[in-house]
């Protein structure tokens, strides 16, 4: 249903292949997957997934192979979707830089989560493993999904400075406007509160230091008076 880098096959399997970052050839349709492709994001190629999924209540498993994509972590993030859901927009447990999602609200996400089992196989890319993987699945096909096709909008706005390549090249971008607001103003009250603590050990250091000094000076004195006032009366006397 939405437009994108992938591969489809026979509508009517119950395996979808999300492959991260690595592009493979057409295996994993002349396997029996039902649509393969990358996501490179964890973002806008994950809500891609999901809309693709719930529009079709045949896909019963997603598998997750392929090279995880570095800082956005999306094959992370797309198990953390499924196992955890959202809160206030951001993937639950995801590792990767921004995983905030615009288009997919909390109806949407349960119905993937209850329509589809995941298949972990992140890193995986040798073929046999990921053909068994897709033969085991369609082996345990439980049948369609018990409820009708749900239809998402992805909307392609421009809501960061990073851009990715995807839909059959065009770019689209991938930052997530004004929700990483979220995590920024906590990081700059932690970095504020660091700062702090740092000028009050360079402030007590500096104290301590400059204390020895004047114990040392004190001290040196009393000792020196100790030493020359006996000398000074028994030369008086």
């Amino acid at each position: 249903m939405i437009r994108g880098e992938f591969d489809v096959g026979d509508a009517k399997r119950c395996v979808a292949v999300a492959t991260a970052g690595s592009h493979f050839n057409l295996f994993p349709i002349k396997a029996g997957a039902a649509i393969s492709g990358p996501f490179k994001t964890e973002n806008l190629g994950i809500e891609k997934i999901v809309a693709n999924v719930i529009s079709n209540p045949n896909i019963r498993f997603v598998i997750i192979c392929g090279s995880e994509v570095k800082g956005h972590i999306s094959g992370d993030a797309l198990e953390c979707l499924h196992k955890y859901g959202l809160k206030e927009g951001r993937i639950v447990n995801a590792k990767g830089a921004i995983p905030f999602i615009e288009n997919l609200d909390d109806k949407s996400v349960k119905r993937f989560q209850e329509q589809v089992q995941t298949i972990y196989m992140i890193d995986v890319e040798d073929e046999a493993k990921i053909t068994a993987a897709i033969k085991d699945c369609i082996a345990k096909d439980p049948g369609a999904f018990a409820g009708d096709p749900m239809l998402l909008t992805i909307k392609e706005k421009e809501i960061g400075a990073e851009e990715e390549e995807e839909a059959g090249g065009e770019m689209v971008t991938t930052m997530a406007a004004a929700k990483p607001d979220r995590e920024i103003a906590p990081l700059t009250e932690d970095i504020c509160y660091r700062t702090q603590l740092i000028s009050r050990n360079q402030k007590l250091t500096t104290a301590v230091g400059a204390t020895k000094v004047l114990g040392f000076v004190i001290g040196a004195v009393f000792i020196f008076a100790l030493i020359l006032i006996p000398v000074l009366l028994l030369g008086g006397i």
